[in-house]
């Protein structure tokens, strides 16, 4: 799997409630939460990201909360892919269970600037930066974790086994 598209970038600590702030958690809608993605450390978040867009964080990236609503209202602003120097170990393990593929690798996240245009092959674990032609590797997505993405999270993933009586 290859995503594409614009980088958004972020610092150290960016918490769940910087990603989808509490005020909006009454609703588990993935576009109404999504409408608000970002918005306490940038308001223009929302109406500058493109589908397929990616977000490029510094160390510690969804800190905070355990909730979902952080990831789902990322994936369902578009974003195709999180790249950070690591991530909260909740934040993590919510990502992949909600099918929204993300990348540990902290030199990337270091080089990459907010606009460069970049690549991610998750199948030959790269990153490249297209508009500065750099490159980084990280461990390619294989077993369950590819499971997971490939099959939009974890929801998806049991009921297309249970579909499929296994």
């Amino acid at each position: 799997m290859i995503v594409k598209g614009k980088v958004h970038k972020y610092g150290d600590h960016v918490d769940t409630d910087a990603i989808i702030p509490a005020r909006y958690l009454m609703t588990t809608d993935p576009d109404e939460l999504a409408g608000h993605c970002m918005e306490d450390i940038d308001i223009e978040f929302v109406s500058r990201a493109q589908p397929g867009d990616i977000i490029v964080a510094g160390k510690n990236f969804g800190c905070g909360s355990s909730r979902e609503h952080a990831p789902i209202a990322i994936k369902a602003a578009g974003v195709s892919c999180v790249i950070a120097a690591s991530f909260a170990r909740i934040f993590y393990r919510n990502c992949f269970n909600i099918g929204l593929p993300i990348v540990e690798q902290a030199e990337a996240a270091a080089a990459i600037n907010d606009g460069d245009e970049i690549e991610v092959d998750f199948t030959d674990g790269l990153v490249r930066d297209l508009t500065t032609a750099s490159e980084w590797r990280f461990a390619a997505l294989t077993g369950p974790a590819a499971a997971l993405i490939e099959a939009g999270g974890l929801v998806n993933l049991t009921r297309s086994k249970l579909q499929a009586g296994g």
